[in-house]
């Protein structure tokens, strides 16, 4: 695989992840919409709140996660531009950004709160893992080495 097509894949890569954690921001904002998972795993975890509190809960949640997931685009557009840039330092970017995407998906998903039960259902903490899967394919296929031409 040359240089060109292994930039262009990861290019590929980051485009999914960059799709992937739109979708991941947007997930939650759905549920509140028609399914209540956010709401009803804070109601199970403090059955005594009264319906306010627990919204207030949800919407803490949802600002934090809408947070998270623009300065997740926001870093994807830089990596991206980085890499199609031919930057010297977008593969150590890449790399750098990529831990931190995954430290805070990993963080969200086994986050406990007071209760002792996982601040987010997992149902929405494993969404938030899912750009992690694309971010390791693009650093993977940054740091990949090319392989010597074979000789005929």
């Amino acid at each position: 695989m040359t240089k060109t097509r292994r930039k262009q894949s990861a290019v590929g890569a980051m485009y999914a992840g960059l799709g992937l954690t739109v979708v991941a921001t947007i997930v939650p904002w759905i549920d509140r919409a028609t399914g209540g998972v956010l709401a009803g795993h804070i109601r199970a975890g403090y059955p005594t709140f009264p319906q306010d509190r627990v919204d207030t809960a949800v919407m803490t949640w949802l600002v934090c996660l809408s947070v998270v997931g623009a300065l997740g685009t926001s870093c994807w557009f830089f990596a991206i531009w980085a890499v199609g840039a031919g930057k010297r330092w977008a593969r150590s970017v890449a790399t750098l950004v990529f831990a931190l995407g995954l430290s805070v998906g990993l963080f969200t998903l086994l986050v406990r709160d007071s209760s002792g039960d996982t601040g987010l259902p997992p149902l929405l903490g494993w969404v938030g893992m899912v750009p992690s899967l694309a971010g390791l394919l693009a650093v993977a296929l940054l740091w990949r080495r090319a392989r010597p031409a074979s000789q005929a």
